[in-house]
């Protein structure tokens, strides 16, 4: 046993990890010591990554279309909420890359694979209860995997957190436009 493990008896010894850590060194960050499923995990991160990129999709049509005399500031509600949305995207990709899995882009699974819908709506308090439909199913969902995740991938744990934290205030700025509106 060597000094650390005598001062800490609840961590594993620096020699056993030096040798678990030469193991399946083509694994990258993904050592022996990851208690999820990635492959579990991975099939969750894609899930997320299609609504992420869904929502990205809908959000730019929406700033696209938005028309009448609220337009400009709840289109621009809507750009900022794509680009955070595609910040997203883009943590989960590489997430799904560091656990040693592949993102999947396929514009045909993407829809199909999302949890929120791709709806148009009709006009602009539309497209925001759409969005805000989305927002909430959105974190309904990142719960539910951060909860599923608990203390088996505490790096995808936090950084679904910071997703969830994000959703729910595009739900709550949603929300006060649509209240606005009336």
């Amino acid at each position: 046993m060597d000094q650390r493990a005598k001062q800490h008896p609840f961590l594993t010894d620096l020699q056993t990890i030096r040798q678990r850590a030469r193991k399946h060194i083509e694994r990258g960050a993904l050592t022996e010591g990851y208690r999820a499923d990635h492959k579990a995990v991975t099939d969750l991160l894609n899930e997320a990554l299609a609504t992420e990129l869904v929502c990205v999709l809908r959000y730019k049509r929406h700033y696209f279309m938005a028309s009448g005399i609220n337009a400009d500031a709840v289109a621009q509600e809507f750009l900022q909420h794509a680009g955070e949305e595609q910040q997203h995207a883009d943590r989960i990709a590489q997430r799904i890359v560091q656990l040693q899995g592949e993102p999947d882009l396929n514009p045909e699974v993407l829809a199909p694979r999302a949890h929120a819908q791709y709806v148009e709506g009709k006009d602009l308090a539309d497209m925001i209860r759409e969005d805000l439909v989305a927002e909430r199913i959105a974190i309904d969902t990142y719960r539910e995997m951060i909860a599923y995740l608990g203390d088996k991938d505490p790096s995808t744990r936090r950084m679904l957190e910071g997703i969830l934290a994000m959703e729910e205030e595009h739900a709550d700025d949603l929300s006060s436009l649509l209240a606005g509106m009336r």
